[in-house]
């Protein structure tokens, strides 16, 4: 016998005479003593309502959320493909003891639309026939990690900052420096000029880390200053071990920022991707001598494909300054010094500084230790614009350097606290010539000079 409504509430009304009354209503559950046993199982109860649905059953008529798409299982891809295509798909139990299944239903619905998400490299360890089907059914969209530096998207910021205390429950609000100081990070950690970072899990941890000191404290509001020392205490990984790095090369004077000496130059560097940028000064070398039968182009240092064709083209550069071809006539080695500890150099952001180390050791000319530099070079002898200038400028100026070259069209991007810029001269290059005028001491090499400049003027 089935129940409606109707019928459940008349039963509810009999008195109990001893007898017990079951009953199936018309969902398949069981009606026992007046008692409505939801999910008991009638004969009319689907098998897929018995058991506890996934997050795919779930997600019905609805929309799933996947993050970091690429890190499930293979397996677990293909079972996510299966239940889009066909949108149905049994519920299945399993057990942490058991290598198969220990229940499973008949095919349940999974009607739904998917939204996934993961960086790059998660991306492309998607199983193939997915990814597929989401480039022929759907939109591949890439998220942008920064926004334009307007009003709008500044009070965005101010927003967020409300959102975070509130969110934390124990923090106090931010003053108004203390907000613009937020936003001044934002500047500088999007890297680029009229931009802000879209990277709010970091700021968040900023403001999480100011919020803390204002606490230690017993501090009202959050103020500029407990944001400026949270910098110090919040750091990344990836910068402290920057830090350690600089620290302990200048101990064993790895990096040396005094003097000068031929072939030598204080190159600059980033640890991390990502947007996420922690500088580090990174020595480079080069020697240059006689070849033998065959001449050699050798680059020591865990370099990258790209590290490594950089520093190949810098023999373009030679040719083209003093009619000699490095690669036929002499045996050149550049080794970038201890570079296995920050996971090797990948890019051409260094071969400025290559170019340099290279000019120096084969023309014998010093290279002045107290400047760094960073920049892309054109086999023209362009100076082309780098990432991570800001992140690179501070590393420099935290080893003691005084001096730093880096790309003209790299100026705007360059965020400097008054702090910072009172320390370094900051030198804007469009041209190698541009670098080795300020790089290189001259007293008694103006004839070398004289033939690069000569060049230029081509």
């Amino acid at each position: 016998m089935q129940l409606t409504t109707e019928k459940i509430k008349k039963i509810e009304k009999i008195p109990y005479k001893g007898y017990l009354y079951n009953l199936t209503t018309e969902t398949g559950n069981l009606f026992a003593n007046g008692v409505l046993v939801k999910n008991s199982g009638g004969l009319g109860t689907p098998a897929y309502d018995r058991l506890v649905p996934g997050m795919i059953h779930r997600a019905n008529g609805g929309v799933l959320f996947i993050d970091e798409v690429g890190n499930l299982q293979p397996h677990s891809q293909q079972e996510l493909l299966t239940a889009m295509q066909e949108k149905k798909y049994p519920i299945t139990g399993q057990s942490e003891r058991s290598s198969g299944a220990m229940v499973r239903s008949t095919p349940a619905p999974t009607d739904f639309i998917l939204i996934a998400a993961g960086t790059l490299e998660t991306i492309r360890k998607m199983h193939p026939a997915l990814r597929s089907r989401i480039r022929g059914y759907g939109y591949e969209v890439y998220m942008k990690d920064t926004m334009g530096d307007t009003p709008e998207n500044q009070e965005k910021l101010a927003q967020f900052v409300a959102q975070e205390v509130v969110k934390d429950k124990k923090i106090p609000h931010f003053t108004r420096d203390a907000v613009i100081e937020i936003i001044n990070e934002a500047r500088k950690r999007s890297g680029i000029a009229g931009k802000l970072t879209l990277r709010l899990r970091e700021l968040g941890g900023l403001i999480r880390s100011a919020g803390d000191l204002a606490i230690e404290e017993k501090s009202k509001y959050v103020e500029r200053n407990h944001i400026e020392r949270a910098k110090q205490i919040a750091k990344t990984l990836e910068q402290q071990i920057a830090d350690k790095y600089i620290e302990d090369k200048k101990k064993y004077q790895v990096i040396i920022t005094k003097g000068t000496l031929i072939g030598r130059v204080n190159g600059l560097a980033v640890l991390g991707g990502d947007g996420t940028y922690s500088g580090i000064v990174l020595p480079i070398e080069s020697e240059v001598t006689l070849g033998g039968k065959k001449a050699e182009f050798i680059a020591t240092g865990r370099l990258g494909k790209i590290a490594q064709e950089a520093i190949k083209n810098v023999s373009a550069i030679i040719l083209k300054y003093f009619g000699e071809d490095i690669r036929e006539k002499y045996d050149t080695y550049v080794q970038f010094l201890q570079t296995a500890e920050t996971g090797g150099v990948e890019g051409d952001s260094a071969s400025i500084a290559v170019a340099t180390a290279i000019i120096s050791a084969l023309k014998n000319v010093p290279v002045k230790q107290d400047v760094a530099m960073t920049g892309s070079l054109s086999i023209r002898g362009e100076v082309l614009a780098v990432g991570g200038v800001t992140a690179k400028t501070e590393a420099a100026i935290e080893a003691g350097i005084s001096t730093v070259i880096i790309p003209k069209t790299n100026e705007k991007d360059l965020l400097l606290s008054e702090e910072h810029k009172k320390k370094v001269k900051v030198i804007t290059a469009e041209t190698i010539q541009d670098v080795l005028e300020h790089a290189l001491e001259w007293k008694g090499k103006e004839d070398i000079r004289k033939k690069i400049n000569k060049i230029k003027e081509h």
